[in-house]
């Protein structure tokens, strides 16, 4: 048991390669416009769309996986193995944001996306939100017929006439079209040429095609960070950094501010809103965090104007550990509820933390994803890698949490107290020197560190990551154990067994 202990990097799920899109050739240079800046799921993962730097919406579908023939005396192996019972492919992309410029702030606005979520479908047709830091525009996708006409009255490409004297005929055919309207259309058929033909559909294909329906603008001041859906499938509401509104689908012209941050004066300004999130259940409850690392609930029923906060999960630091780095890494980047909604999940630069809803004064586990840079933080600073916002996810179950780091890796967490992950966005996910086999802590109440462990930071697999390479979006299908992990320009799909 020891040996098989040490071979396998986790006690977790067992982790196997699915998909690539994009995957890049060595030494290939990677265009900046061809970055992933959002990966989403649908409600029951039966389509998954990435945004990217260049305002690009790119969708994909799941498909019945094809199996693969094996001799009955074959035995499975990696190329004859089926993964899964499904995969995506490829289905459309188009240009959902292009760069503008404000001219009443001198300020240009990038065609970046930052957050793409999907809508309720209708009528077999699929809608998503999608926005820049500026602009929210609601997309349809729909499968549009595109009819091919033939038989027509011109010379085909074989030199042969598809009817004879072509042009001559068209010119007569005119002619007696004329005389017949002046004579209410008599005798028009005994009239025309014989070789004359009328153009028919000759054949129909269906392609998709994106239509933007609705477009929310004006709204924001500053720059959007978060979108989130409510689940009564009708309002959602995106925040930028003072503000957070409320808008109803149907309605691009108008929104409701329901949380104000935005001080009399600017120079009393001492946090700004990093991220908001919508309670999968309940939709007048909602979560939004702030760059001194506080997490706050609200609740719509209270007042329209959601200044009085129902709940505030903050954890205090001590005085001893403070340093001028404290306020940067203690940040929340990004939150998000847990399916069931009894959950939060909160991602800064050095940790993610569960927060149950029903407890205020601490995390119930804190996963250490970024201790070893604890003594780099300076490099960092310079480099404005300190500056980096990951995302997290969680499983359908609530057992399993994910989040980004450097290498082109993300770390997968157990909440049950099993060991953690660290997997590689390559079609080899296990690092040879993944640092797996130090415990994750467990679901219980407190908070969890391991800087008393003694951990060998000079041996940590951070010594050889590149932190120019950053796995900073992932998403978990709702329904599945896989993985949707963004490195780069390229996104990789991994599942469990």
């Amino acid at each position: 048991m020891a040996r098989r202990a040490r071979e396998s990097p986790s006690i977790g799920p067992s982790w196997q390669f699915l998909q690539c899109f994009g995957e890049r050739a060595p030494g290939e240079e990677v265009q900046e416009a061809d970055i992933i800046s959002a990966v989403e799921f649908d409600k029951d993962g039966t389509h998954l769309a990435t945004g990217d730097h260049g305002g690009r919406v790119v969708l994909f579908d799941a498909v019945e996986r094809e199996q693969m023939e094996v001799e009955p005396d074959e035995r499975p192996s990696a190329s004859n193995r089926v993964a899964s019972d499904f995969e995506y492919r490829y289905t459309t992309e188009f240009q959902s944001h292009e760069p503008e410029f404000d001219y009443l702030k001198s300020l240009e606005i990038e065609e970046k996306i930052n957050k793409v979520r999907w809508c309720p479908a209708s009528n077999g047709a699929q809608f998503l939100l999608s926005t820049n830091d500026k602009t929210i525009k609601l997309w349809k996708v729909y499968e549009k017929r595109v009819d091919q006409m033939g038989d027509f009255n011109v010379r085909g490409k074989n030199g042969e006439n598809e009817s004879s004297n072509g042009a001559l005929e068209i010119a007569q055919a005119e002619k007696v079209l004329r005389e017949a309207y002046k004579r209410n259309g008599q005798r028009v058929v005994s009239r025309l040429s014989p070789g004359l033909k009328i153009p028919k559909v000759v054949s129909s294909i269906v392609v998709p095609a994106a239509r933007c329906r609705r477009l929310y603008a004006n709204g924001h001041a500053y720059h959007i960070n978060s979108l989130s859906l409510n689940s009564d499938c009708e309002t959602f509401m995106s925040a930028d950094d003072l503000r957070i509104n409320l808008w109803h689908l149907d309605r691009a012209n108008q929104s409701f501010n329901i949380v104000d941050i935005k001080p009399d004066n600017m120079e009393d300004l001492t946090e700004v809103i990093t991220s908001s999130d919508f309670h999968p259940t309940h939709c007048n409850i909602f979560a939004y965090s702030s760059s001194k690392g506080c997490l706050r609930l609200g609740d719509m029923r209270d007042s329209a104007l959601c200044d009085r906060n129902a709940k505030v999960f903050e954890e205090q630091e001590l005085e001893c550990t403070k340093s001028f780095f404290s306020e940067i890494i203690t940040s929340i980047s990004y939150i998000s509820f847990s399916a069931d909604g009894r959950y939060i999940l909160s991602r800064d630069y050095m940790t993610v933390k569960v927060w149950d809803v029903n407890m205020e004064s601490s995390p119930v586990a804190t996963f250490q994803v970024h201790e070893p840079l604890q003594g780099k933080l300076c490099d960092l600073y310079e480099s404005d890698a300190i500056f980096d916002k990951f995302d997290c996810t969680s499983s359908s179950s609530g057992q399993h949490v994910a989040t980004g780091t450097y290498g082109h890796c993300f770390r997968v967490f157990d909440l049950s107290g099993d060991k953690h992950q660290l997997l590689e966005a390559s079609k080899l996910p296990f690092r040879p020197t993944a640092a797996a086999e130090e415990p994750s802590p467990s679901l219980t109440r407190g908070i969890f560190s391991r800087s008393s462990s003694g951990v060998d930071v000079s041996s940590s697999p951070y010594e050889q990551m590149d932190t120019t390479q950053k796995l900073l979006h992932l998403a978990w299908h709702p329904q599945q154990q896989i993985i949707a992990a963004a490195a780069s320009n390229s996104l990789y799909l991994y599942f469990a067994p």
